[in-house]
């Protein structure tokens, strides 16, 4: 089985996935963020960046689902291919961050890989506002996370909510803003009852 999590810069995807992957015994799969080559100059100038960077996380992605289905545990996942094209390659090509031929290159190459991997089975999707995000980006002090714009995040937040509102698949979503599943245990175990219902039946 494959749960995805999904949402936007600073919503706390990698912190539920942690806690989600200890909870259950799932296998996480994280993104990558500390060891991809294109982060910071991605950051530092994303109209140079956003082909290469897009590029890296799709071949990884790529690369994460191929293992998934050939594996027979249940894989938690970091952000999930689709979300990274249909989330930030399509902001950054709205936002003339990626050019007309970029872009078609790019759809060409997801779109060859799309017709042999399939969705996760379970996408939870922590939805934050805007306040929110800024907060927890700067609390958590990557330099390279300082430089994003207001109008970035509402891009990205706004296609979202575009995404999930049209998402072929089963979705819960997560008010990001009012549960510290972090630091508060019931907010925790809201999200663990509410995925056991989908799971094993146990609660309604």
């Amino acid at each position: 089985m494959h749960i995805g999590v999904a949402g936007n810069i600073g919503s706390g995807k990698t912190t539920l996935t942690e806690m989600l992957s200890r909870h259950y015994g799932w296998t996480p799969r994280y993104e990558s963020v500390i060891y991809n080559p294109y982060l910071e100059d991605y950051y530092s100038d994303i109209k140079r960046w956003s082909f290469n960077l897009e590029v890296y996380f799709l071949t990884q992605r790529f690369e994460d689902l191929l293992e998934i289905s050939r594996s027979d545990k249940v894989i938690i996942q970091d952000r999930t291919l689709v979300e990274g094209v249909h989330i930030f390659v399509e902001n950054n090509y709205a936002l003339g961050n990626i050019s007309e031929r970029d872009y078609k290159t790019y759809m060409q190459l997801f779109g060859v890989m799309s017709s042999i991997v399939r969705n996760p089975d379970i996408l939870i999707y922590l939805k934050c506002s805007l306040p929110h995000l800024v907060a927890r980006i700067q609390q958590r002090g990557r330099d390279y996370e300082q430089s994003i714009s207001l109008d970035y995040l509402e891009g990205l937040n706004r296609r979202y909510e575009e995404w999930i509102a049209g998402y072929d698949g089963t979705v819960i979503t997560i008010d990001g803003d009012n549960l510290d599943f972090k630091n508060r245990p019931e907010d925790f175990q809201s999200i663990t009852n509410r995925l056991d219902a989908l799971l094993f039946g146990l609660f309604k």
